[in-house]
């Protein structure tokens, strides 16, 4: 039986029950929650791997919801909503979600993504112990943090402290959008590439003074990015 477990929170009872019947038989600990307050209070109280997060709730929009979660622990997060525009997604991805499910969904694709998303966890959560240091930045994969020089510490995101410390192991290394894909989101990751762009970008919003101009994470025109080692290198 697996121990790994999966809060679901959806305002409809209909998607509840299915949604948790499934992952159990999938060998899943589920809990449902049908609003943001009680999600708030599993979440404290289980202490889940993965959260199935509707974004329309009555009562705390999955957005806001999505940000709580995430200050607290770094909780995997899949988006399952209604709402399919690009500007929905994106927004979803900056605050932290891992991957973003369209109503309506098959709940075989559901099992799909959440699975490929805990195989990220499984490997992510036993990373080396080596610091990742530079002249400007360091890198600590057991504590998850990434300070700047003079120790501001840089709050990141699962997903993104995940894709820049892949990057930052092999400096100056390009990486295509696809190959970024296949070693962070998993090889079963059937989204859409740019989502590689979106947490680049928050990335770089967090690290650089000036978006425009990178010092860190560089696009390579036409092929993807690469790390570099920052100011002075």
């Amino acid at each position: 039986m697996s121990t790994t477990k999966i809060l679901v929170v959806d305002d409809e009872l209909t998607i509840r029950t299915l949604v948790r019947r499934y992952l159990e038989r999938e060998g899943y600990q589920v809990e449902i929650a049908e609003n943001g307050e009680m999600a708030l209070r599993l979440f404290e109280q289980m202490e889940p791997e993965l959260v199935v997060l509707d974004l329309m709730l009555p009562d705390i929009n999955g957005y806001e919801l999505c940000q709580r979660m995430q200050s607290r622990t770094n909780v995997y997060i899949l988006m399952l909503t209604a709402r399919s525009d690009e500007s929905d997604k994106v927004q979803g991805f900056a605050l932290g979600a891992d991957d973003y499910l369209t109503k309506p969904f098959s709940l075989k694709e559901l099992s799909a993504r959440i699975s490929a998303i805990l195989k990220r966890q499984r490997s992510s959560s036993q990373p080396t112990d080596q610091i990742l240091k530079y002249r400007s930045i360091a890198i600590d994969p057991v504590r998850r943090e990434v300070r700047m020089a003079g120790s501001d510490l840089i709050e990141l995101t699962a997903l993104e402290f995940d894709l820049l410390y892949l990057l930052a192991q092999a400096p100056g290394k390009v990486w295509r959008r696809s190959d970024l894909i296949r070693e962070v989101w998993g090889y079963d990751y059937v989204g859409d590439e740019r989502v590689v762009d979106v947490h680049i970008g928050q990335i770089r919003k967090k690290l650089e003074n000036n978006t425009s101009e990178p010092l860190f994470v560089k696009t390579v025109r036409g092929v993807g990015y690469k790390f570099d080692e920052g100011p002075g290198n």
